[in-house]
């Protein structure tokens, strides 16, 4: 009875021990490897704002020093549209708006985003000559299956697109995830926002949008919700829930 205890605690032992090195194993492969995995998202998140800029075929592959050289991000109150102090670089907005003290739930919740941060990031990227010719604009809203993360990068006017990228996205396969498809994307470039009363226009056109068409985008064939679920995001964040104050205060170049 003796020896049975014996072996039995040994073999409790040896288990326990083995728990104990993989948890060590874990804890220390974790803390080694976050910031190459804070790298790799900061490299990720500057791809997308330099494609929504128009200028990743400009970077060759030096994604960094051509953001470094063109793009400055500044801190903005969603509310006035007034540039603020802040450090963009430690600005998360899915932490903010699961922050009740630095979010807020929109009264028209189009976008189906539940709660807004109180500020944002938006990314002013200038030309060779130090003239801001993009303004890109991050973007969350509901697509079928869970939130969609993009950007929009409008021209200087803040009205004419120069493209809109997704870059986090659960969309299905051949259907929703078509928000990524260079074809898709290739049609947003010089549509329109805005109407000439400043009235949101932008729209995703089920069966394609006609000839000429400034503001009408083809919808994603056999995708009907995520392409609602674009056109609200749109609405929502060039609205006056949104970038609004913003677009309204600096709209036709006066960032420049």
């Amino acid at each position: 009875m003796s020896s049975n205890k014996e072996t039995f605690g040994k073999t409790v032992g040896f288990v326990f021990a083995v728990c104990l090195v993989c948890a060590l194993l874990v804890s220390f492969s974790a803390v080694q490897l976050k910031p190459l995995q804070q790298a790799n998202k900061l490299l990720d998140q500057q791809t997308k704002i330099l494609e929504a800029a128009d200028l990743l075929e400009l970077a060759k592959g030096d994604i960094v020093g051509t953001y470094n050289k063109y793009v400055e991000a500044k801190m903005i109150d969603l509310d006035t549209g007034e540039f603020i102090e802040g450090n963009p670089d430690l600005f998360d907005e899915r932490r903010n708006s699961r922050d009740a003290s630095k979010s807020e739930k929109p009264k028209n919740d189009i976008a189906g985003i539940n709660r807004r941060s109180h500020d944002a990031v938006v990314y002013l990227v200038r030309d060779g000559a130090g003239i801001i010719e993009t303004i890109v604009l991050p973007i969350v809203g509901s697509g079928l299956w869970d939130l969609m993360y993009g950007y929009v990068g409008l021209e200087a006017d803040l009205n004419t697109v120069r493209s809109v990228v997704y870059s986090d996205h659960k969309e299905t396969p051949g259907l929703g995830a078509e928000v990524v498809n260079p074809k898709w994307k290739a049609l947003w470039p010089g549509k329109k926002i805005f109407d000439e009363q400043h009235n949101l226009a932008i729209k995703l056109v089920k069966g394609g949008a006609k000839a000429g068409d400034v503001h009408g985008v083809d919808g994603l064939s056999g995708a009907t919700l995520t392409s609602v679920g674009v056109e609200k995001t749109l609405h929502f964040w060039l609205g006056e829930e949104g970038y609004g104050p913003f677009v309204n205060k600096y709209r036709n170049g006066g960032l420049n």
